[in-house]
This record gives C-alpha cells, structure tokens and sequence, in this order.
C-alpha cells in the first residue's frame, strides 16, 4: 500500500525499537489503556502482531508507517465479524511527525484495504474525546461520528469516555 508520501508495510520483529521510540512516551500513551511501554513490552507487542500475519483466517493487519525508510507510525486494520462484514481500524504516530497528515494517510490506506480488497461493509473507529486530533484524522478520512460512549476504557488518570466513528463501503470513495 503507498501513497506519494506515506507506506504501510507488514510489520516484522525487526521494527521493534522504531516502535518502541514511540510506545515509550508518555504523551502517546495519554488516552490509551497501555504504556508507556518497557522494551519487553514493545517486543511482545510486535511480536504478536507479526505473528497476526500468519493466523487462519487473517483478522489482524498490523502495519507499520513509513516516510522514506523511517517508521513513523503504525496502523492496523482488524476484521472483527467476517459474517457481517465489519472491521476496526487504528492508528499511532510519532510524536514528532504530529500534524503533518501522516494519521490521515495511515487512515485511508486502511479504509482501501478493508473496503477494496477485503470487502468490508462497515469499518469504525473509536478515540478519545480529548483527543482532537484523532477525532480530526477520522473526520477528514471521511468518517462519520457515531457517538460517545461512556466510560469504555481505564486509563491511568481515570475512565476514558470513546467517540465512535464509522464509515460505509457505499459512503467510501477512494483517495486516488
């Protein structure tokens, strides 16, 4: 998947520290419910997720983001009812390339995949009421607010509230 800036690549073990420079900060980890990471943690997760590639059937596409040769962020797109045709997506970006659209990018190449190539019918995507630039990648993806649900997540500094945003494949059209 490529766009003229922004690649999404099957993640590999070897991608660990580049996600690790990341999953580290504390300010990425605000409105999760994981981190900041260990290095052993970080591992496990990549682990996991390289070994998502090889599940029967496929639910999980994990991804890794790069500019060039950097890995800047990760996306990943996960089927979560084959039967009815409805996926999850997510994101992460590094710190350091905020506000530079790569979350946008990150978002429509994921929306591609599962509408274009696995067919989906219905993919959403929940974040942080608090975060804003999150809800901002999802709205300019061409997602739907949906709602906001209550207390969904229990982060460090309390429960996390998620609005929910949606996206149809009839509603899709693809960022040529």
């Amino acid at each position: 998947m490529r766009t003229h800036s922004v690649t999404l690549d099957k993640i590999v073990f070897e991608d660990w520290p580049a996600v690790h420079a990341w999953a580290r900060l504390p300010e990425v980890c605000r409105f999760q419910s994981w981190g900041p990471n260990t290095e052993a943690r970080t591992r496990d997760f990549v682990d996991l997720a390289v070994a998502a590639w090889s599940d029967t059937p496929q639910s999980r596409f994990p991804y890794v983001a790069r500019l060039g040769r950097d890995v800047v962020g990760m996306g990943e797109l996960h089927v979560r009812s084959r039967r009815q045709r409805q996926g999850e997506i997510s994101y992460i970006v590094h710190p350091r390339v905020w506000g530079q659209g790569i979350g946008t990018e990150i978002g429509r190449h994921l929306l591609a995949h599962g509408f274009e190539e696995l067919g989906l019918h219905r993919i959403h995507a929940t974040c942080d009421p608090r975060n804003l630039g999150s809800s901002r990648v999802l709205t300019k993806i061409g997602m739907t607010q949906e709602g906001h649900l209550r207390h969904t997540a229990l982060l460090h500094d309390g429960w996390r509230d998620s609005l929910v945003f949606s996206a149809l494949d009839e509603e899709w059209r693809s960022p040529a």
